[in-house]
């Protein structure tokens, strides 16, 4: 860990895409800055049916609280019936996942997903 202020950690960008919120998280994710996004998260899956895609590729760093978020963020998502989708490229990621014995507890993807207004334009251009 580095002795960045808490706002290594923070939202590249956030944009909603026909009821999905991608999120872009970048810098360090500890202990110093899980608190200012965990009150983010919690604001987006705080209604019912929250559709989340968490960018996490830019991430730099990530510790257990880090981990902690993110188990958080899953948990209550599932229990509002929603969806949370981790994008990451990182074996070191996906290693720390295994040994933490959370491989499976995430949907995992390397790239973004197509979100529906994505779906629905490459739809539109194969058929016209």
């Amino acid at each position: 860990m580095s002795e960045n202020s808490p706002e290594s950690a923070h939202c590249h960008r956030e944009r909603v895409d026909g009821g999905v919120t991608v999120l872009e998280v970048g810098g360090e994710l500890d202990i110093s800055t899980a608190p200012l996004l965990a009150s983010r998260l919690d604001a987006l899956t705080a209604g019912p049916r929250p559709d989340l895609v968490l960018d996490l590729r830019p991430v730099s760093f990530m510790d257990c609280s880090g981990l902690s978020l993110l188990c958080r963020a899953r948990n209550r998502t599932a229990a509002r019936h929603g969806r949370l989708r981790l994008v990451c490229d990182s074996n070191r990621f996906l290693r720390i996942l295994e040994h933490a014995r959370l491989a499976g507890t995430f949907e995992i993807h390397t790239r973004l997903p197509d979100t529906p207004a994505a779906a629905r334009a490459a739809c539109r251009t194969a058929t016209g």
